[in-house]
């Protein structure tokens, strides 16, 4: 083997072996300064690091661009938003069939969908038959909202409208709390047993899609934007524990987040809510673009008194968002 071989060998060894080091520093504490590094999925940086070991094994011919790859291979399978819903075979998909009550416990389904101003069409004609008890909408102008309620449930539904958000049930609506932020809303539903649930509706502000790394002012305008949604929750989560106490009332956080799971954002909802589709998901739960969805930024949270039972993602071509439903089991 000539010098110049082994030295380019070592040269993709030693990139690969730099490019973890950095990859999993900067997924796992996340820093604002690498705000446009973690907007790619983890799944990027890991796919140039295992063509890297493998490239450099093509050189060398040694066991140790194999453990490389090898080690490549574990952190994308055990990091992975995805890899943990793809291999996620011990709970149920998402079926159009469904059960109201559980162990004598109700079973509610809520959805989430951006209705991309229906500039694709009328989403609700491919959720219908999926019979949510709550759906979540954003980017809706207000009459759209009411247009949705009467689809879905003709004259018995219930139904609020605020900015271009909507919430739409077939649950009584008790109450409305209006947030400062203009795309949040958040209302009080009582099912017909009694039982009173707070339901937030979220669109925080639009990610940057400025790619361009090297850019100083890129990396700028990604560290600004996540701070912008950082700030967006961080005010939404005030105004419910300001109106009601969250920890011991069932409520459902759910909307376009316009931030991947992995991103820090979401570190903000651990402590008192489940991540719907983390905890049951199964399957490629990615949500835009809906024509090839590389990011889960649409999301369906619950506090603790409301289990998460299965969760999915459905396709509809009449948004550019995936449509994500879950059920949730009511815990006495």
């Amino acid at each position: 083997m000539s010098t110049t071989r082994r030295a380019a060998g070592w040269v993709f060894v030693g990139a690969s072996l730099l490019m973890h080091v950095l990859t999993v520093w900067a997924y796992a504490s996340q820093p604002d300064s690498l705000a446009a590094f973690t907007v790619f999925p983890l799944w990027f940086w890991g796919g140039i690091g295992l063509a890297l070991s493998v490239i450099a094994f093509c050189f060398l011919r040694a066991p140790l661009s194999l453990i490389v790859t090898a080690v490549w291979a574990v952190t994308l399978s055990v990091a992975m938003d995805e890899a943990k819903a793809l291999s996620n075979f011990n709970h149920p998909k998402i079926a159009v069939e469904r059960s109201v009550m559980l162990d004598g416990q109700r079973i509610i389904r809520v959805a989430t969908v951006n209705c991309a101003s229906f500039g694709y069409g009328d989403p609700m004609d491919d959720l219908r038959k999926w019979d949510p008890d709550i759906v979540l909408l954003q980017q809706v102008f207000p009459h759209r909202v009411k247009q949705v309620a009467e689809n879905l449930y003709g004259g018995q539904a219930d139904f609020r409208a605020y900015q271009t958000n909507g919430i739409v049930t077939r649950f009584e609506i008790r109450r409305e709390v209006r947030n400062p932020a203009s795309r949040n809303q958040q209302v009080t539903m009582r099912l017909p047993e009694g039982t009173e649930i707070e339901v937030v509706n979220i669109h925080l502000a639009t990610a940057a899609t400025d790619m361009r790394l090297w850019s100083s002012d890129s990396r700028s305008l990604h560290r600004q934007n996540r701070d912008l949604r950082r700030k967006e929750l961080s005010v939404t989560l005030q105004v419910l524990e300001q109106t009601r106490p969250f920890t011991s009332t069932p409520t459902i956080l759910g909307g376009d987040f316009n931030s991947g799971a992995t991103d820090v954002v979401h570190r903000q909802l651990i402590r008192d809510f489940d991540d719907a589709f983390s905890v049951v998901g199964r399957g490629w739960g990615n949500t835009f673009h809906r024509r090839f969805p590389i990011h889960r930024i649409d999301h369906i949270y619950a506090t603790r008194q409301l289990q998460p039972v299965s969760c999915g993602v459905i396709v509809s071509r009449k948004t550019d968002h995936r449509i994500v439903i879950a059920d949730l089991r009511l815990q006495r």
